[in-house]
């Protein structure tokens, strides 16, 4: 592939990732809001409990076969078949292990209905089975635009049905009926959509070639996940589901975002990079691109959420949640410092170096169960602390085998990203502390974020951050047709 088509093909890769991301969330945000109306916090509480056997499972299922598949280069028929088959006998095994466990979580938890709709749920991991190898294939061909159809009507048609079951008074099942059938409709619009389909054959030479990689990637993904999950876990026993409920839906509100934005460009950037892995330089460029552009999009949104949080929660989902609002702002900011510190393992994947993330796991994770520890005596909010505090640590850690691997040193990766924090730091501080004089509740909510985004503006016209002057040059190109200049050559 030539540079300028790569580039091309990334550009358009992200363009219809944020199509796709925007569009889909936008439903999503809207049914998960008015879901949060009609369910408890409790109902809520339990799903996440179930959620954390079904994330860590679902590791074992997804993340290294299509890690794999994306990471090489010249794919064909014949891996994808293969790693097709490899994960569909071990979604099989995870199904049964966590089908004969149900009746033990739920005694650990105290909470008999937790064993149906444990064994229910656990059905997502055989059903996600073709729908992962499919999000390999259009990643690995970078046909983003591809996920458009399928996650919108994924989207829509599940939360539909959600919110039919929890005005029907099916509590907590609506969302488990919304989950599958997500994953459902989403396969079957992808079936559709492209050409790719499981064929009788398989290769225990290419499994083998491929596991080599991917098992790499499984051990790293699955050490980072159990450790992510015991937060749910220890406040799902610790303290109440109600507890775990406000947590999650803090969190849920920053992965809102995170999840559109920030999410949609890595996807974009592990197969683009994939292409070039043989040139560091490049390499090194994409990176600091895409973390200029994360930082330059993220960073307003992320401090805005925190700073406006309260209002944020009692209009969209009233005050019956308020307590999550300090999850949210605390989380707001694991998140943006997460910003750092996931690129850089996208990075690692897409060179091939599913060793150096493994190994950082191992060097991470000690210091992540001390804070943990630690966090759980004085409740769910200083576990959200610590996570935060862990997230320092981690991005500090994974930024210099950044500069390790592709010469771009940490002092380069915080300097690219330092004008556009200080503009956020003060656009949330002007937000969160300044008097807005006005009863109605909305009315201030708009008026905060009108003065957040004229801050920010204002802000950017005159630090020039790089990301805007290369989402800008983009704009140019695409929509007036100017030719484009070097600040965005690959």
């Amino acid at each position: 592939m030539s540079e300028n088509n790569l580039r091309n093909k990334t550009i358009s890769g992200i363009l219809w990732k944020f199509m796709e991301r925007i569009c889909a969330q936008l439903v999503s945000f809207i049914i998960s809001t008015r879901l949060a109306i009609i369910l408890d916090p409790d109902e809520y509480g339990l799903i996440a409990i179930v959620l954390v056997f079904i994330t860590i499972a679902d590791v074992f299922v997804s993340s290294g076969f299509s890690a794999a598949l994306v990471q090489k280069k010249d794919a064909d028929d014949l891996d994808y078949s293969t790693m097709f088959y490899c994960s569909l006998r071990v979604s099989i095994i995870m199904y049964g292990i966590i089908y004969l466990c149900a009746p033990r979580i739920a005694h650990f938890y105290d909470n008999e209905s937790l064993i149906m709709l444990i064994r229910v749920f656990s059905l997502r991991l055989p059903l996600s089975v073709l729908n992962s190898i499919q999000h390999a294939y259009i990643s690995s061909n970078m046909l983003f635009r591809k996920f458009f159809w399928s996650t919108l009507f994924g989207t829509v048609i599940s939360g539909s049905i959600g919110l039919w079951m929890a005005h029907r008074g099916f509590g907590v099942w609506s969302l488990v009926a919304q989950y599958l059938m997500n994953t459902v409709v989403d396969t079957l619009v992808l079936l559709f959509t492209i050409s790719w389909r499981p064929k009788l054959m398989f290769s225990l030479e290419r499994a083998d070639k491929l596991m080599s990689f991917g098992s790499k990637v499984l051990l790293a993904a699955l050490s980072g996940t159990v450790f992510d999950q015991l937060r749910s876990f220890i406040i799902g026993k610790k303290y109440t589901a109600a507890d775990l409920a406000y947590y999650n839906k803090g969190q849920q509100f920053s992965s809102l975002l995170t999840t559109n934005i920030s999410t949609s460009i890595m996807a974009v950037l592990f197969p683009s990079i994939s292409k070039v892995s043989d040139d560091i330089s490049k390499v090194k460029n994409m990176t600091k691109k895409s973390i200029e552009v994360l930082a330059f999009v993220m960073f307003p949104l992320l401090f805005g959420l925190a700073a406006c949080a309260e209002p944020i929660v009692i209009v969209l989902i009233t005050e019956k949640w308020i307590k999550c609002v300090p999850f949210i702002q605390i989380l707001s900011m694991y998140s943006l410092i997460n910003i750092l510190g996931g690129l850089p393992l996208e990075a690692f994947k897409a060179l091939g170096r599913g060793d150096v993330t493994l190994k950082l796991e191992f060097i991470k994770k000690p210091v992540y169960l001390l804070l943990l520890l630690a966090g759980m005596w004085f409740g769910p909010l200083a576990m959200a602390v610590t996570l935060a505090l862990y997230s320092l640590y981690g991005a500090g850690i994974n930024m210099f085998y950044l500069s390790k691997l592709t010469n771009y040193k940490v002092s380069e990766q915080l300097g690219d990203v330092f004008p556009v924090f200080v503009v956020s730091l003060v656009m949330a501080l002007a937000v969160y502390f300044v008097p807005i004089p006005i009863n109605s509740i909305i009315v201030k909510l708009a008026v905060k974020v009108l003065m957040g985004a004229a801050i920010y503006v204002v802000g950017t016209l005159i630090i020039k951050p790089e990301g805007f002057v290369y989402i800008w040059n983009i704009i140019e190109e695409k929509f007036f047709k100017k030719q484009a200049g070097n600040t965005y050559e690959y």
